[in-house]
């Protein structure tokens, strides 16, 4: 199951209390306080895993607690601290504070993490308030609570090509030629519920991540069909591929289909109409493909490339195509 968005209730380990305690040997008068400090409590932790590959481990579990610190004893001996709850998430997640809705940290890269809920300080034994003046004091401290937050998990895929298209435009299929990912494949609209990631490689020395966007309608920016679940998974993209089909289904037109997915994108986020995209017509198979490829062409003033996920027409320039945008593209944040 692939999950994208979860909501979290975080509350961290509250400090053990400081001991108040006198140091009582039988050779040893006046042996002093020796109280000692209670233990911190535990964090929460968010920590990007590069072995997650959604938030679907998090379903079921929204409470998370972390240890609390032990109290301190007599003879100086301090509290053990709390055991951190470190929770692994994939590298591509936004973690937001729920109840003001700002942005805490974005976990881009393998390993990064953000402390959501700090535990809490351990509180002092009666030792640590000794002075010169005040040689015996009997007071010590409790521990400092746990901070709590909710917080928001959002993933946004990190792939460097995005596969954008109307539903049944052969996005599963090309990812499936071009990488040795299986996703769901049919003759219907939104067959793809969840992005698929796949790796492409290209040669013995180039390759590249591709993901496969589940197929957008209009007014896909306002949530309609798909909509919001997986145009931000268009976002961190370096490169688009615009898969055009030449026969859709649904006898609409495949040009106006061009342009109500350029649209949905421009109107989502404008970055995104102006992001390095390749204009592909699939199915080069079928009679009409090659009078769709010249029509967009002449419309769009760009080039178009005419590719076949079943003959492998176009895949290899495909590939190298991308590959060469990517090593000249700028690097998106």
């Amino acid at each position: 199951m692939f999950v994208d968005r979860v909501i979290l209730n975080c509350q961290a380990g509250d400090g053990g209390n400081g001991c108040s305690s006198f140091r009582r040997e039988v050779y040893v008068p006046r042996g002093g306080p020796d109280g000692g400090d209670g233990g911190h409590g535990g964090s929460i932790i968010i920590q990007a895993d590069h072995n997650q590959g959604s938030l679907s481990n998090l379903i079921g579990h929204r409470h998370w607690r972390a240890e609390r610190g032990q109290h301190g004893m007599g003879s100086q001996l301090y509290g053990t601290g709390g055991k951190d709850d470190v929770i692994l998430v994939p590298p591509g997640t936004l973690v937001l504070d729920r109840a003001h809705g700002h942005l805490l940290q974005d976990l881009q890269h393998d390993g990064d993490r953000v402390i959501v809920a700090k535990g809490g300080r351990g509180g002092r034994g009666n030792m640590k308030f000794t002075t010169s003046t005040h040689r015996a004091p009997r007071e010590c401290e409790d521990g400092f609570p746990g901070e709590y937050r909710e917080i928001v998990l959002e993933l946004k895929l990190i792939a460097d090509v995005g596969l954008i298209g109307k539903p049944n435009a052969g996005k599963s299929t090309l990812l499936s030629r071009l990488s040795r990912a299986t996703p769901e494949i049919a003759d219907y609209p939104f067959t793809t519920k969840y992005p698929n990631l796949g790796l492409v490689h290209v040669g013995f020395e180039h390759d590249f991540v591709l993901a496969d966007i589940p197929g957008l309608i209009e007014g896909a920016h306002h949530g309609a069909g798909l909509g919001h679940e997986f145009l931000k998974h268009v976002e961190r993209t370096r490169v688009l591929v615009h898969l055009v089909e030449p026969a859709p289904l649904d006898q609409s037109d495949p040009l106006d289909n061009y342009e109500q997915i350029r649209e949905e994108l421009r109107l989502y986020d404008p970055a995104l109409a102006e992001r390095d995209e390749i204009l592909c017509v699939t199915k080069a198979e079928l009679p009409d493909a090659e009078t769709c490829a010249e029509l967009i062409r002449e419309i769009s003033g760009r080039d178009v490339l005419l590719i076949s996920a079943v003959t492998g027409r176009g895949l290899p320039e495909l590939s190298r195509l991308i590959v060469r945008r990517l090593r000249t593209g700028q690097k998106i944040s």
